[in-house]
């Protein structure tokens, strides 16, 4: 690059000589130099001084006068040599000590030279009186002293030491010679040198300012270069006429010219032209009129594309004189960076498909353009047995799975339809349905499911997974994006609800269940706070004594507003919405309170949700319910149902392991419906089996489901277990039962409907014959005496 004194710049180092030297090493070496050159001025003056002593010398016909012509002739030679002598060696002189001995060298010569001088001088006063000679010889000498600043002022110590060499001997002629005139000519001769010492030192001074000067410049200049030449910029400065300044290296290569092509003067239009020429930069003289016109209101990027994918970004910034700061910044990393940027914005970073805000963003593009009672479909598709796949395999496997799902989805759903990924392994499709009825996005929805439910091979393991979906129509099912996705997602959680690889399209109904559902859950969180519940009781009565030997406590909800809400209602709920936790520790702790006044034979049967056997505090929850009540483990039944066993089996089983060993019931209750797997009954730590109802219900349809019934009874009762018969509601179906001697209890209407809490009391006491005293005011119902209920 050319600096602003359009010259390559100079390498200046910041060294410094030894103390006494004021000024860079480079500075001393060059005035060394310059002392030690043989001009012509120095070879001239010294002929023309042996010439003039060869004068004085045959005008006196004095052979010292002629002896000093030889000796000033054979100083010269020496002077001479020893300059050659420093040219060879100046190689190796780099430092300002071998500098300093150098010049010293130079002065004790220049010294032996004008004294020499001086002495020639003196004789032309002391061998003769000739006016002739002695004015010559003085005049001579005098000229030469004049001439001492114009070649020697550089050295200080030079013309300090050849103006006392050579004015002693001018001083001692005069005295010689005599005379008051001549003792008024020496007074004036001192000053004389005086005044050849100052205007030398002032010569000097003005040389060194001036070389300190040039070099500060310069090296300012090589700093300016070498700081624009190490930018990450391009920079040129243009002037007023727009005609190059200054380019940095940045900037040239950014222009793809050659480095050593001269630039300076060249203005900007043909600058461009010849990079567009040399290189693949895209013609700029464009770029260049919009620099131009933004240039008066500040600095604003002006972006270029240039081939090979990469950016440059021009800025123009104008300067005081009417010139102009080009910068051009390389942006096709940041551009590249802020793409990538917007690309993991919109779109999902596992499946590469588009994800949920930019679908938003399309579907409520296609809404707005949407011709008038033109359809649009929304498909929610969800994976069925995703979660399984993530257990079994792992994450990592899931998330090839879903690769794997996106790329059959993306070969199904061609333009101008699109699918994305909503989160998880949910994905949504935006179908254009143009003139098609809705059969064509059943039809789509059918390939769909098909493709999904095909076998995978996930890392060497063959994997089966389904899928189910909703569909809501623009603008039949609503024209906004939130809503279409809503109605969506609903009309698949109705196609879930379903059964697997099912789809369902929306319909409004959908919507006044899922608001009837929301207030319930509602309804629901607010009867936990408030404990709007209450427990019933329903017998279970010992066959053989045909007393009240243990009761089941059945949960009710008395909403203000709904009324008495069925179980069957609200218990799924409940579980789905996970308040059935609170609910489960409410009425293990309300039935142990209530169990405790009771009579001592008589326990109480609680009912746990497969929900509340994943938390790790059942255990705690027993026990602290057990110990506020006061009541005995051993009256505590624990009822739970097949779906409790089928999941976590081994941590199912070491809970219920510690709760017999506390002294704990385990029933297992509704035994013959679900799985109804025998191998419950000797794998799980169970003291008593529920039979279900619907065994009961068809006796009367003929002697296999009696057969059924004894079977299982029977078999259970072998193993150890008691036998319970829920449903009992008729005289003949208790003598049906009755008959068979491995059934311990039975439960059911004939007996009791379920009854509060007060009521439970007074039947239990009753039984005793002892109402008023295990009635509400019994806090023990210990009784030594039961009747059949």
């Amino acid at each position: 690059m050319r600096n602003l004194l359009g010259r390559k710049p100079a390498q200046a180092n910041a060294m410094r000589p030894p103390a006494g030297k004021n000024f860079p090493l480079e500075v001393y070496g060059s005035l060394v130099d310059a002392l030690h050159e043989i001009g012509f001025s120095l070879i001239t003056a010294s002929i023309a001084t042996t010439v003039a002593v060869l004068i004085t010398a045959w005008e006196a016909e004095s052979w010292i006068i002629f002896s000093f012509a030889v000796a000033i002739g054979a100083a010269t030679a020496l002077r001479v040599s020893d300059m050659r002598a420093y040219w060879r060696a100046r190689p190796g002189v780099r430092t300002a000590a071998a500098f300093q001995a150098w010049e010293k060298r130079y002065v004790w010569a220049s010294a032996v030279y004008v004294g020499l001088m001086g002495a020639w001088c003196l004789a032309c006063f002391v061998v003769t009186t000739d006016p002739f000679v002695r004015f010559f010889g003085f005049t001579s000498v005098v000229a030469y002293m004049i001439g001492v600043h114009g070649r020697n002022f550089a050295s200080n110590s030079l013309v300090t030491t050849q103006i006392v060499v050579g004015g002693v001997p001018l001083a001692l002629s005069l005295v010689w010679a005599g005379g008051w005139y001549l003792a008024i000519l020496i007074l004036l001769l001192v000053p004389f040198l005086i005044s050849i010492k100052l205007i030398s030192v002032r010569l000097r001074k003005q040389l060194l300012d001036a070389v300190m000067s040039a070099l500060d410049i310069t090296e300012l200049a090589g700093r300016f270069t070498t700081a624009l030449n190490n930018m990450p910029h391009g920079l040129i400065m243009l002037d007023a006429g727009r005609r190059l300044v200054v380019a940095n290296e940045r900037m040239i290569e950014f222009l793809g010219l050659p480095r050593d092509l001269e630039l300076t003067g060249r203005t900007s239009n043909e600058l461009w032209a010849m990079s567009t020429a040399l290189s693949d930069v895209p013609d700029l003289e464009k770029m260049d009129r919009e620099l131009e016109r933004r240039l008066p209101e500040g600095a604003e990027q002006v972006v270029v594309g240039v081939r090979g994918d990469r950016w440059l970004a021009f800025t123009a910034r104008p300067m005081d004189n009417g010139g102009s700061v080009v910068i051009v910044e390389d942006i096709t990393e940041r551009r590249n960076a802020e793409q990538h940027i917007q690309h993991l914005a919109r779109y999902d970073s596992l499946t590469g498909l588009p994800n949920r805000n930019h679908f938003h963003d399309m579907l409520k593009q296609a809404l707005a353009v949407r011709p008038e009672e033109e359809p649009l479909a929304v498909l929610f598709i969800d994976l069925d047995e995703f979660k399984q796949v993530n257990d079994t395999l792992g994450h990592p496997r899931g998330d090839l799975l879903l690769i794997a799902v996106a790329d059959r989805l993306r070969a199904v759903v061609t333009a101008p339809d699109t699918v994305a990924r909503y989160g998880g392994d949910e994905f949504v499709v935006l179908r254009h349905v143009g003139e098609e009825d809705i059969a064509g996005v059943e039809e789509l929805t059918r390939r769909i499911l098909e493709s999904v439910s095909q076998p995978y091979d996930i890392d060497g393991h063959q994997v089966v997974i389904g899928a189910s979906a909703g569909i809501a129509l623009a603008p039949k099912d609503g024209a906004d994006p939130d809503l279409m996705l809503k109605n969506a997602d609903m009309a698949l959680y109705y196609a879930k609800a379903a059964g697997k690889a099912v789809w369902r399209l929306f319909d409004p109904s959908m919507d006044d269940q899922a608001k009837a559902r929301m207030a319930l859950e509602h309804d629901l969180r607010q009867a936990v706070a408030e404990e709007q519940f209450e427990l019933y009781y329903q017998p279970l009565i010992n066959l053989r004594t045909m007393r009240i030997q243990t009761c089941e406590a059945l949960l009710r909800w008395n909403h203000p507003v709904r009324g008495r809400v069925s179980p069957a209602e609200f218990i799924p709920v409940a579980e789905d919405i996970g308040v059935i936790v609170q609910i489960g520790d409410w009425v293990i702790r309300q039935a142990c309170l209530e169990c405790a006044k009771w009579p001592s034979d008589v326990r109480v049967a609680v009912n746990l949700s497969s929900v509340q056997f994943k938390r790790d505090q059942l255990l705690v929850v027993i026990s602290e319910a057990l110990e506020a009540a006061g009541l005995p483990p051993h009256r505590l039944e624990i009822e739970i149902t097949e779906s409790v066993l089928l999941k976590d089996t081994d941590d199912v089983r070491a809970l219920l392991q510690q709760l017999v060993e506390r002294g704990i019931r385990i029933s297992l209750d509704d035994f013959g419906t679900g799985y109804s797997s025998l191998s419950y009954l000797h794998t799980f730590p169970l003291s008593k089996v529920k039979i279900d109802r619907s065994f009961v219900t068809a006796l009367h349809s003929g002697d296999r489901s009696l057969t059924l019934l004894k079977g299982v009874a029977r078999l259970s009762a072998a193993l150890g277990l008691r036998i319970t018969v829920e449903g009992i509601e008729t005289a003949e179906q208790l003598e049906i039962i009755s008959s068979e001697s491995s059934v311990d209890e039975a439960q059911g209407f004939l007996f009791s409907m379920p009854l509060p809490a007060r009521q439970i009391r007074q039947l239990i006491a009753a039984q005793s014959g002892d109402t008023d005293r295990h009635g509400d005011t019994d806090s023990t119902g210990r009784s030594s005496r039961t009747q059949a209920a």
